[in-house]
């Protein structure tokens, strides 16, 4: 049912009061994680929260590339490692502090995504797909093998980070997690919001028209190459940045860590199971996807099964699932995403918004373009 012009401006107040709502829970959200370190004594919950923050990173910097402009990319792992290997490289080869560094693997990053883009968006659909691929699997190979500069696949053991300082005073020697958590927390509200001003700007309108169709979106005078750049850079510039905290953060990088298939894939599930271009989708999908990884890596499930009764820990049966579940992360997820593809679309956000717009059917719906300009969506 569509919007009737005269209901426009009630429409459009309730979206700004849905605005300033999601500002105001995202801020406070905010507030209370900062005030985690302090509450928070154990070690492992704060890595936990990391690895969230990092996984939050990495879905909001592949979604403006995928999600909003619509490619696919399965070679993110290409700027991942590229931020982690031009910042370690540089602090154990040259001696050069992190913070300047990470600045130096966005360059090499953004000529990175500069080159992969010129190739492969002559490509279009999963031809494009295939080729990022690729592109990522050469670097990964040149990354194995060229073992004078990345130390082959031994990969680069990161010894120390140099104190910060500013003014003489220290502001942190990085010997406990609390630096890390505030690097990655600040890193995930960043891409965050930049995924938010991007999906809300003339810019992101380009990347969405593309999105739906992109030889209409040419006809209109938008020019999809350039376009389909500017999303990539972004998105590397941003993969870049996360690579480079997960290489100081973890401390020890190697091809197949930071280069691998498996993390561009990670990446996608991030967004497709909470929400491929929504804002919060990589958030939702970040929030299922770590708790799972870690309770697959800890055997949790398996425990679980057992003190629930369902399995015999003696049994054949449970001996096999105690000695493979926690290396079973890839089937797990693969399920998952079936699951996701074949009951929620549109993502767990997506699925969520359904139930809440069934539940409140007074509720009124944003305006469609003909109801604005009084077309045939105007009549109810």
């Amino acid at each position: 049912m569509a919007i009737r012009v005269n209901d426009l401006p009630r429409a459009l107040t309730r979206s700004r009061r849905s605005t300033l709502f999601s500002f105001a829970a995202v801020a406070a959200v905010a507030l209370v994680l900062l005030l985690v370190p302090r509450a928070v004594q154990s070690p492992y919950l704060l890595h936990v929260m990391i690895l969230f923050f990092l996984a939050v990173s990495m879905g909001e910097s592949w979604n403006v590339i995928g999600g909003y402009t619509g490619q696919y990319s399965l070679g993110h792992a290409a700027y991942f490692g590229t931020g982690a290997y031009t910042t370690l490289m540089l602090l154990q080869y040259r001696h050069i502090a992190p913070w300047w560094g990470a600045w130096a693997a966005v360059g090499a990053a953004l000529v990175v995504a500069l080159v992969i883009g010129s190739i492969c968006f002559r490509l279009r659909g999963p031809y494009f797909t295939l080729a990022s691929i690729a592109v990522a699997e050469i670097i990964r190979l040149i990354a194995l093998n060229w073992k004078p500069v990345t130390n082959g696949a031994e990969g680069i053991l990161l010894m120390d980070i140099p104190p910060l300082k500013i003014g003489g005073m220290l502001v942190t020697d990085w010997l406990s997690k609390a630096p890390f958590y505030y690097i990655g927390l600040v890193l995930a509200l960043v891409t965050l919001l930049v995924n938010y001003l991007v999906g809300r700007s003339k810019l992101g309108y380009c990347f969405q028209a593309i999105r739906e169709d992109q030889d209409a979106a040419h006809s209109l005078g938008i020019n999809p190459a350039f376009y389909k750049n500017v999303a990539l850079a972004i998105s590397a510039v941003f993969t870049a940045l996360t690579g480079a905290f997960y290489g100081l953060y973890i401390g020890f990088i190697d091809p197949h860590t930071v280069l691998g298939i498996d993390l561009s894939v990670e990446m996608v599930l991030i967004c497709i199971i909470g929400g491929i271009g929504t804002n919060l989708g990589p958030v939702v999908g970040a929030l299922v996807l770590v708790p799972l990884s870690e309770a697959l890596r800890a055997n949790l499930l398996a425990r679980l099964l057992f003190s629930a009764g369902l399995l015999d820990e003696t049994s054949r049966a449970g001996a096999f699932l105690k000695e493979n579940l926690a290396h079973a992360h890839v089937l797990i997820y693969g399920i998952l995403v079936v699951l996701v593809i074949l009951f929620m679309p549109d993502g767990v956000l997506g699925f969520a918004k359904k139930l809440l717009a069934r539940r409140s059917p007074g509720r009124v719906p944003s305006p469609s373009p003909g109801a604005v300009l009084g077309g045939p969506d105007a009549n109810p």
